[in-house]
């Protein structure tokens, strides 16, 4: 029992036993040279992992592979057995390592330090090496160490003087690859095929090594992002100590929020009394929490609650930690996490990736991370040799954590997650194309690989805008200087961040995302401190912001129209039809509201004048004729609600199956929309030209839609709740919402779908047929379409 929960509460949803797995090794394989599995050896690594002789057996004979384990499986083997044997073998050869993080990077760069021929000299190339030092690395590393942003920007454009380097590259390797998704994955996929296109200038074929967590169909995203076919192996052969995996919901409270709707206890409180629970048993812990702020405060409660029980000899044991410390503090937080000197640690993600910490006795995880790649990512932070360990998913008051506590497959079965990205995006596909015919001329053998008649389609509107010019041989940029291209952001001018009174530049903010979070009022966040914004000016595009830490947080409201500009695919299913194609959006940020801290409580909410936006999209859309309406027995009066409500569960069950955020989309739903004549349900990428969301949901729809239906239906809540129909950024305010309505319209769909498909796989049939299905199958007759 949780030391201050009721004696009538039943917080824990479900425990799975993940069972000790011993360790699957093969030899050593003939070609890895004997100095170098000496200093394998030296350092601990008696006989490598199955899967590891397995990838790399592929990379070493030329074949582009991913390699898709758990955390700490030794991924890192896979890519340096041949990639280091290449180095010994051909003194010439070099190396091109990719990381999304600096902490990785780094971590990575002293790994192979410790194992590479002294003539390897690897180095670091990115923002942080001084301008003195990259000549150095370019001339005579031969493992250089950067980042897809610096390949981009400061390798691509200057290959000339990277010619000696880009001819002799035989290996990329691309670390933690499932990080690029959305849009920013879909840049990194040009950014790897402009690599690739340059390299074969020069008289190179580098074979890439990529690293992912587990995820649906690592071969398949792998592909996508590096252009090319790429093998996966999959069969993780290291060993893992077993594991009690707790899901956790806390209760409903007597607090209520938006109509009146109930709320639940905390995510953060509960895992600062389970911090302080196992912190008292002597367990090392890590409890990962979404922000430093909430870092900050699990830790205070957790330290508070062991005065509180007479423990003042573990306070000072207990402690917050966050992205932005120096490398020198990060080093001696996880030399006291593994000597025990601290026993618990809230964190951000910053010790999810690129840390050195031995083995936790538990984990707690306040709130779902966003995957489930990170969510096992951070889980896999617990666990010493043969010992039991203990990892408790705390969830939120939102849909998504609400699905994950009560539907435990979702968790523990087979990989529903994918890696999602759209290289044909316009947005992305044109910029990348100049960027492209700016570093060598495109022709027209290249296009395949950006496309095919996509990037002929865009390399028409480029000509047709001046942006290239069309010529014999090819396709040739027309711009002054290079193109400008920001592959983190969507196209639109940033919005610089500046602190009142001394003027610094804190930071900028994507120019889509500015209305929702950097209107005036709004509490922005930079590195952890909190400021709120005096004043945004559009034209200007800049928010001037003071220091502040309120015991509220902004959430803005918004509202929205759609129009369809052109339907691409669509599957009829009796009385429903499933679209996805692209639409124009007008969206206007109309108000925010102050919500407590901790509770979600609205304390006030404050109008806004801010101008409409236009984004075209790619979207998902369902119509309901009139028979489907009728049959799920909703009025007139009910039929709105119901279709709003069900939009709202989509919208935050979608990240299950796509590597999305609910903030990455929109939605509209409407009984009669003028596009459609009928009722209908729109979800939409909320990035220019699409990312790749909606188009997963239309290919995933059945198992996205029982996912939804499933969170609503198990809401224990009366009409509607923030764990099942009420979204924090509806810009009508959560009204109209009709929770009973929206399972109704969700159970004809998914009959529909069943009639259409047929039964799925065993795995996924406790969810698999609806009200509707069932009353059909105990009905002697028909029910009428």
């Amino acid at each position: 029992m949780l030391s201050g929960t009721g004696e009538d509460e039943q917080p824990v949803t479900h425990v799975h036993r993940i069972p000790l797995r011993e360790s699957r090794t093969l030899e050593w394989p003939d070609w890895v040279s004997a100095p170098l599995r000496a200093r394998l050896e030296a350092r601990g690594v008696g006989s490598p992992w199955r899967h590891q002789v397995e990838a790399a057996a592929l990379a070493h004979e030329g074949r582009h592979v991913v390699v898709a384990t758990g955390t700490a499986s030794g991924k890192s083997l896979a890519y340096q057995l041949p990639a280091l044997t290449r180095l010994a073998d051909d003194p010439r050869a070099c190396v091109l390592y990719l990381a999304p993080t600096k902490a990785l990077a780094r971590d990575q760069l002293a790994s192979v330090a410790a194992l590479a021929d002294p003539s390897v000299r690897p180095a670091a190339y990115d923002g942080d090496t001084p301008a003195e030092e990259r000549d150095w690395v370019r001339r005579h590393s031969r493992w250089i160490v950067t980042n897809p942003d610096m390949l981009h920007r400061g390798i691509l454009p200057a290959h000339q003087r990277w010619s000696s380097t880009l001819r002799r590259v035989a290996y990329v390797v691309v670390d933690e690859c499932h990080a690029y998704r959305g849009v920013f994955g879909s840049h990194v996929g040009h950014v790897l095929r402009r690599l690739r296109r340059i390299c074969r200038r020069y008289g190179a074929d580098p074979v890439f090594v990529l690293a992912s967590a587990t995820v649906a169909d690592p071969a398949g995203a792998a592909s996508r992002l590096v252009g090319a076919p790429v093998t996966a192996v999959t069969e993780d052969g290291s060993p893992r100590p077993g594991v009690t995996f707790a899901l956790w919901e806390p209760p409903l409270t007597e607090r209520t929020g938006e109509h009146g709707a109930p709320l639940r206890r905390s995510a953060a409180s509960d895992a600062a009394a389970l911090l302080a629970d196992l912190v008292e048993r002597g367990a090392r812990t890590l409890a990962f929490v979404r922000s430093r702020r909430s870092a900050e405060s699990v830790a205070e409660q957790a330290r508070r609650l062991l005065a509180e029980r007479g423990r003042a000899d573990l306070v000072s044991r207990v402690d917050s930690y966050r992205g932005g410390y120096l490398p020198e503090e990060r080093r001696e937080l996880e030399r006291a996490l593994s000597a025990g000197d601290l026993l618990g640690v809230a964190t951000t993600n910053a010790l999810e990736l690129g840390i050195d910490i031995a083995g936790l006795d538990a984990v707690v995880l306040a709130g779902y991370p966003g995957t489930l790649a990170s969510l096992w990512q951070q889980a896999g932070r617990a666990g010493r040799a043969q010992r039991e360990s203990l990892v408790v998913f705390v969830a939120r008051d939102d849909p998504l954590d609400h699905y994950l506590a009560h539907h435990p497959q979702a968790v523990f079965g087979r990989p529903i997650e994918a890696t999602v990205t759209d290289p044909t995006n316009p947005y992305v596909l044109g910029p990348q194309l100049c960027c492209a015919a700016a570093e060598l001329p495109l022709r027209t053998e290249d296009l395949d690989d950006f496309g095919g008649a996509a990037a002929e389609a865009q390399l028409e509107e480029l000509v047709a805008a001046g942006q290239l010019r069309r010529r014999p041989a090819g396709w040739y940029w027309a711009g002054r200087g290079r193109p400008d291209v920001d592959i983190r952001g969507s196209g639109e001018e940033p919005v610089a961040i500046i602190e009142a009174g001394t003027g610094r530049l804190l930071g900028t903010v994507d120019g889509d995302a500015a209305h929702a979070t950097v209107h005036d009022g709004a509490l922005y966040v930079h590195r952890g401190d909190t400021f709120v914004v005096d004043r945004f000016d559009v034209e200007d595009a800049c928010a001037v912001v003071h220091a502040e830490s309120p015991e509220w947080t902004t959430v803005a409201r918004d509202i929205t129209d759609i129009g369809i500009v052109s339907t691409d695919r669509s599957r009829r299913l009796g009385t429903i039809t499933a679209h996805t194609g692209a639409v124009d959006v007008t969206n206007q940020v109309v108000a925010y509201q102050r919500r407590r801290l901790g509770t979600g409580e609205v304390l006030a909410e404050f109008p806004l004048d801010l101008p409409p936006r236009q984004l075209r999209t790619r979207a998902v859309w369902l119509t309901l004729d009139e028979r489907a309406v009728t049959r799920a027995e909703v009025d007139e009066l009910q039929l709105p609600g119901s279709l709003h409500a069900a939009e709202h569960a989509a919208i935050g069950i979608l990240p299950l199956l796509a590597t999305c955020d609910r903030w990455d989309l929109g939605g509209v739903s409407t009984a009669l929309h003028p596009d459609t004549g009928t009722a209908t349900i729109f979800v939409y990428d909320g990035h220019p030209g699409g990312a790749g969301f909606s188009e997963r949901g239309f290919a995933v729809l059945r198992k996205w839609l029982q996912a939804t239906r499933a969170t609503v239906a198990s809401c224990e809540c009366e009409s509607g709740c923030p764990s099942c129909v009420q979204s924090p950024k509806c810009g009508n305010g959560n009204d109209p919402l009709d929770k009973d309505g929206a399972v109704r319209v969700l159970d004809v769909v998914l009959d529909e779908l069943l009639t259409a498909e047929g039964p799925l796989e065993d795995d996924e049939a406790p969810d698999e047929r609806s009200a509707v299905g069932r009353a059909r199958a105990a009905t002697p007759g028909p029910v009428a379409h």
